[in-house]
Formats: structure tokens, sequence, C-alpha cells
């Protein structure tokens, strides 16, 4: 029955075998899930998938596979539920966004509109400005523009107009078991290398046996000593969100890569700029938070600081209390930046975006700025200059 789903998250790169198939279809026979979309999907993703790290791809390659119901009406009835469609829009709008909304009658005419609509509808449609479909000026639908409208079926925004983004995909871990296209990012992430022999002795040495056997006049005397492995410690500040969704693979490279140079790495994210709070897992945010105070007690001034993010935000967050666009913040992201660099003498900034575009965007020079103008961009040549700065 779901031998397509296992054919699509075969192909995605998702690590599945036939014991998972086999459970989905018994779990599915004992009815524990019937005629609801978004419960399959829970459940799918809970049996098929035994490690969160390719949760999004699984995500990815679920909502291809679902693309193939066999009526629009039907699969969206599956994954809109009412209740989950009103809760899920009043918690994500701001204040501003509701304000907006009123001009189509306010969030419930918003809804019935795209639900009546979505009933008359009965075939693909392509331009105007009512119908589901894309191009065009219609608020429901992609690829058109309409001030306030919802977005579906589209990857990826164009105007960043959209009131509600109907298949978003929250922000996401970075997948570190991705394989590079190139080695060149590893490369030069070697430039920081320090080796040490430190741990338990697993290792055969073949000099030391030779010396302690011929001192004890011939009798076997086998000699273990530790693994060599890269004595660098390293912490990583990755941006997630917004502006950066443009910069997902690049940075999943540099976080693959740096997860296989790297024995003693360690990873936060933040949003936009550094607060008083960062996290070490996207789907849990808003409730697992570690403070950055408590963060900067407990990794010394020995480590090394890579801070990945392309800069690009409102000035407020850096300069102003309160300016972030998450949360009320007590003091301005600007703080936080120099306690950072204070603490971590050894410290880069890598931005994905093209160095001649920094001068256009107003915050990125305030970063340059507060970080000792050790900002490089992430590419080969700006990642080996960072690091030659790194090792200095």
């Amino acid at each position: 029955m779901f031998i397509g789903l296992f054919e699509t998250l075969k192909r995605a790169g998702v690590p599945v075998s036939l014991r998972e198939l086999l459970d989905l279809h018994a779990l599915v026979e004992r009815g524990v899930v019937f005629a609801d979309m978004e419960s399959f999907y829970h459940l799918a993703r809970t049996v098929m998938v035994k490690d969160e790290r390719y949760f999004d791809r699984f995500d990815r390659a679920f909502a291809a596979w679902s693309e193939g119901l066999e009526s629009l009406e039907g699969a969206i009835e599956a994954l809109i539920p009412d209740d989950w469609l009103r809760r899920e829009f009043v918690n994500q709008l701001s204040e501003e966004e509701k304000a907006k909304i009123d001009s189509l009658g306010g969030l419930e005419a918003l809804i019935e509109t795209f639900k009546q609509r979505l009933a008359e509808q009965k075939e693909r449609h392509a331009g105007g400005s009512k119908w589901i479909g894309t191009g065009g000026t219609s608020p429901f639908g992609a690829y058109g523009y309409n001030p306030e409208g919802m977005r579906i079926g589209q990857e990826g925004s164009r105007h960043r107009r959209a009131v509600k983004v109907w298949d978003e995909r929250r922000f996401r871990d970075y997948d570190d078991s991705l394989e590079l296209g190139t080695r060149n990012l590893k490369m030069a992430l070697r430039r920081l290398r320090k080796f040490a022999r430190q741990g338990a002795r697993a290792e055969f040495d073949v000099d030391a046996t030779i010396r302690e056997t011929a001192r004890d006049a011939g009798l076997l005397n086998v000699q273990m000593r530790p693994e060599r492995h890269n004595a660098v410690k390293v912490l990583l500040f990755l941006d997630v969100g917004g502006s950066m969704d443009d910069h997902v693979r690049l940075c999943e490279e540099l976080f693959s890569a740096a997860r296989s140079e790297f024995k003693h790495l360690d990873y936060v994210y933040f949003h936009n700029c550094l607060y008083e709070s960062v996290w070490k897992s996207n789907r849990r945010r808003q409730s697992d938070r570690l403070p950055t105070e408590e963060l900067l007690r407990t990794f010394g001034p020995d480590y090394q600081v890579i801070v990945v993010g392309d800069a690009a935000m409102s000035p407020y967050e850096i300069t102003h209390p309160g300016g972030s666009v998450e949360h009320v913040n007590e003091e301005p992201g600007g703080v936080w930046l120099e306690r950072l660099t204070r603490h971590f003498p050894k410290l880069v900034w890598l931005n994905p975006t093209p160095a001649h575009t920094w001068q256009y965007t107003y915050s990125t020079g305030l970063v340059r700025e507060l970080v000792g103008e050790r900002m490089y961009p992430l590419s080969v040549e700006g990642l080996e200059r960072a690091m030659r700065e790194l090792a200095r």
C-alpha cells in the first residue's frame, strides 16, 4: 500500500528498511489512524525515521509523495483541519498582520472564502484574481502577487508578503550527514588542525612495541597508545530561518565538513542576532533554550568560535532594546555580540552572501564593526582566510 512512500523516502536519502514499511502497514491495518492525513503523517514519521536529523528529508519526501493524492479537494480537506487552521493562524499572526487581513473581512472570512473557492474550483488555474492557482493576483495560491494572501504550494518566498504560508517549513536543524559535492571546504577547515593523543590506549604502537620487545631480550611486549585526534575545540553559532533559508545548502555543507573534521565541536542556533538565549534544536527552540550567560560560563576562551549568518536584519535588532523580531529583548543584540567577542578572542563571522553586497545592508556594517572586521564570505577563499585568522 505504501510502496510509493517507501521508494520516495529512499530516493530522498532517508535510511528506511522493509522492517519499518511492514510496521507501518501493521499499524494502519490495526486502525491506529484512519482517514486523517495529518495523523498518518505523524505515525509514518514516528515509524520510518529513527534519527531526528532526517525529519526534514522525511517532510520533503512525504510532501512529494502526497502530491499524488487523487483529488485536490480530498487532499486539502485531509491536510487542513478547521481547528488547526484557526489555532495556527491566531498563534502566529502579529497584531500588524491581523490588521492586514481585515481587508478581506477578517480571519474567518479569509478561511471561508478559501474553502468556498476550493469547492467551486474543478481544475488547475493559472493567472487571474479569484481562483486558487499559480500567477495572477488571487490571495490564494503560488507564484503571483497579492499584498495579503495565503501562499500554497510555492517553494520559497518571492515577495515575502504572504499573511500565512500554508506549506512553509519550520526552522530546521542543519543536516550534518550531508555528503559534500566538493572537498574544498574540508581542506580549508583543516588549517585549524592541532593534533594530540588523548584518551584510552586503543591504537597499536609499532615503534614502541619494537623498542620494548628489544629491551626485554626478544620477549614480545605489545604497546598501545591513544588515538591521534584534532585537539582544536570549535563552537559554532548558526543563524537559521528568515533570509538564511536562501543559504541552507551552503550552511549544511559547512556544518557537515565541520562535524567530520573536529572531534571537539559544539553548536547552537540563533535568529538574526545574538540575544540572551540560544538553542540546540529548532523543533524545541521555544521551550528548550540555553541562556547565553550560561553558554559563556560553560565554554572557555580556548574555544575557536565561528559565527555563520548573513547579518541582514533591521538595525534596531542590534542597537535597541526590544528590537528583536521574535521577542522583546531587554538588551540590544550589539551588547551580546560585544560580550561574545570579549570572551572568545579567537572568533570569526562567516557570511554566506557575496562580499560585494555587504555595503548595501546597514546591519552588516554594524556587525562587521562589532566583530572587529573579522567577517569573511562563506566561500572556499573566504573560509581559508578565516581559518588563518583563527590559527594566528
